[in-house]
């Protein structure tokens, strides 16, 4: 096990809620410095003046550690994470959702580490990773919605909150998809979204069956769905029985180009970034260090 560096909290996280753990992570970790950072750019100073290979305990949710993880691949960190934000789908993944606070700090401190794999899109010229999801279109718009839901809801309601306001204004993509010089889709489609955790949007059971360590992302896309059929569909995507559905499927891959004559939403791991007409997805097998609730 690498020694443990640093505890850095998004005192920002889920809504402002996560500030409360200052306190209590204090007084039990008295010997390890605790880091409250303003802004992206000094949370991920500081985490770039770290001895490399150092176990980093981050305390927060999906969006902080997303932020993080330019800094935490290049120091080669160990990420211990400290569930405490609004989705929490890597929380999920790693089997820390649910544990109490003090089973989570002990998991952080003490756990087996091992490596997942990592999500990687050029866009422009620019690569940004991501660690669970690339949502692009329908479920994008969803995730820029959620973000400014009423601070009252919390968790999954929050994204069926804005799955709803959304379909109101549904519209589909013009997309063409390749993998490996083969085409997967060529035509309009509500969205097309690559993950590397098997939920996102706080639990939605999306790509049911995927690992975080098996060197691949899965793409699921669902087609040519109006505002009634998406609206049928969302028990069978909650019970992640989905994929039987027709214009629905999920494939297994390795790199992804797509294309699209009109900007796409796109946003990584719930955070949007700016819409493109083009970009390129990359699986990167075993990028980083984490420490499992197993």
């Amino acid at each position: 096990m690498q020694s443990l560096a640093l505890c850095l909290l998004n005192p920002l996280a889920a809504g402002g809620r996560a500030a409360a753990l200052a306190a209590p992570l204090r007084e039990a970790l008295p010997k390890v410095p605790l880091f409250l950072p303003t802004d992206v750019a000094s949370a991920r100073a500081r985490l770039l003046a770290l001895p490399p290979r150092s176990r980093v305990i981050v305390a927060g949710g999906d969006g902080t550690v997303h932020q993080l993880l330019p800094a935490l691949v290049e120091r080669e960190l160990e990420l211990a994470l400290l569930p405490g934000g609004t989705g929490n789908d890597l929380a999920r993944a790693l089997g820390l959702h649910g544990l109490s606070f003090e089973t989570a700090l002990e998991k952080a401190r003490h756990g087996l580490a091992g490596s997942m794999d990592l999500g990687c899109v050029e866009v422009e010229g620019r690569e940004h990773h991501f660690m669970s999801s690339l949502a692009l279109g329908f479920d994008a718009a969803v995730g820029a919605r959620a973000l400014a839901a009423p601070t009252w809801l919390r968790g999954m309601p929050r994204y069926l909150w804005a799955t709803l306001a959304e379909i109101g204004s549904l519209r589909r993509y013009p997309l063409k998809l390749s993998s490996g010089g083969q085409v997967l889709h060529e035509g309009e489609m509500l969205f097309a979204s690559c993950l590397n955790t098997s939920s996102y949007a706080s639990g939605m059971p999306v790509a049911p069956g995927a690992q975080i360590d098996d060197g691949h992302l899965d793409l699921v896309c669902v087609g040519r769905y109006g505002r009634l059929g998406a609206l049928a569909a969302m028990p069978a995507l909650l019970a992640g029985q989905h994929l039987r559905l027709p214009g629905i499927f999920m494939r297994r891959i390795s790199s992804l180009q797509i294309n699209s004559p009109e900007p796409l939403p796109l946003a990584l791991d719930g955070e949007p970034i700016p819409a493109a007409r083009s970009l390129t997805v990359q699986a990167r097998p075993l990028a980083l260090r984490v420490v499992r609730g197993g």
